[in-house]
């Protein structure tokens, strides 16, 4: 096996079915059912399989999530883009399960307050969604802007989590 070789496999999912890539190195991209085109760059060629340790754990972590059993992820990444892409992605797994916060106090957190838009692009880009939770940062003020799953999708996973995290305890 090669860090160069992508590996591929479903899960169903309350937003859709999703598409999991990984590599040996860890998991590559969680890819939405009506994924926009160029968004991420993927190889042509990926080997579908339901026996990659990388996609088994991810697939098993996806299951628990949407079953309300588990509240943050465990699972190695394989992330492929700029310093400050990196970065920025690595800081949404910070943001607590069930809250939410703005493109502001991200940038501000990865000690970049201003850039904003940097963030925003920089999330659109966000290869691992769900498990890197870029659906929990809104606007300043509240507001629902843009995913790359849709903002019904987005609205949804808010309410999901809100929900689950009231009426639930969770173990990791």
């Amino acid at each position: 096996m090669s860090n160069d070789q992508h590996y591929t496999t479903t899960v169903n999912s309350r937003v859709g079915v999703l598409t999991l890539v990984a590599t040996d190195l860890g998991l590559r991209a969680v890819m939405w059912p009506k994924e926009r085109e160029g968004r991420l760059s993927m190889p042509l060629e990926m080997i579908s399989t339901d026996d990659h340790p990388v996609l088994q754990q991810a697939v098993l972590q996806l299951e628990e999530y949407f079953a309300k059993r588990r509240t943050s992820f465990d699972l190695p990444l394989d992330l492929r883009g700029t310093e400050f892409q990196q970065l920025a992605w690595r800081a949404l797994a910070s943001i607590p399960y069930g809250e939410t916060t703005s493109y502001g106090v991200q940038a501000a957190r990865i000690g970049r307050p201003r850039a904003v838009r940097a963030i925003g692009a920089a999330n659109g880009r966000n290869p691992i969604s769900i498990i890197l939770p870029c659906h929990r940062v809104v606007g300043a003020n509240g507001s629902l802007t843009g995913f790359a799953g849709g903002i019904e999708i987005k609205r949804d996973l808010l309410a999901f989590e809100k929900k689950s995290a009231a009426t639930s305890s969770f173990s990791g």
